[in-house]
């Protein structure tokens, strides 16, 4: 894997007909996000091989709008995923490190915000950097890392939704 992008799901409805928090769809703004984004990601050449995406209806709405800026892509819905902490997220990236180039992740907070943190205190980034992932990883995000000779993760870009709108 030369590359990781680590994303939460876009932003989604407060609750769903069923009652259950994993059914929950996503809002029209999440809806709107989650097509920029993929439109964003595949402009900075960005197209995973494998996508890992938590089986709730919100993940699989994000991922549905992403894949129409990616093409065919192998999908992987983890039950795991569903709300898996960052060591459930490491464990399933790591599982598949060998299985593509650009490996993609859509899951949920506060996992997939955790393990961006994880990354970048391992990767000895800047204070500055650190401090803009600490203030949160909103809805709809991504954080892409390059993955260095030594399979260290370093962040290469942090994608919030609310900079596409302003690009």
């Amino acid at each position: 894997m030369q590359k990781l992008i680590l994303m939460r799901h876009a932003e989604a409805e407060r609750s769903a007909g069923s009652g259950r928090d994993r059914d929950r769809p996503l809002s029209s703004r999440g809806r709107a996000d989650a097509a920029a984004m993929g439109r964003a990601l595949a402009a900075r050449g960005l197209r995973p091989d494998l996508a890992l995406v938590s089986p709730a209806t919100r993940t699989r709405q994000t991922w549905d709008l992403l894949h129409d800026a990616f093409g065919d892509v192998q999908i992987r819905d983890d039950e795991p995923l569903f709300n898996g902490g960052s060591d459930v997220l490491r464990r399933l990236i790591e599982d598949a490190e060998d299985e593509a180039g650009c490996l993609m992740v859509v899951a949920h907070n506060p996992g997939v915000h955790l393990l961006a943190v994880e990354y970048l205190i391992e990767s000895a980034a800047s204070p500055s950097v650190l401090e803009r992932m600490t203030g949160g990883f909103p809805p709809g995000a991504a954080a892409i890392f390059s993955v260095d000779a030594a399979g260290r993760p370093v962040l290469e870009g942090w994608l919030p939704p609310r900079d596409l709108a302003a690009a």
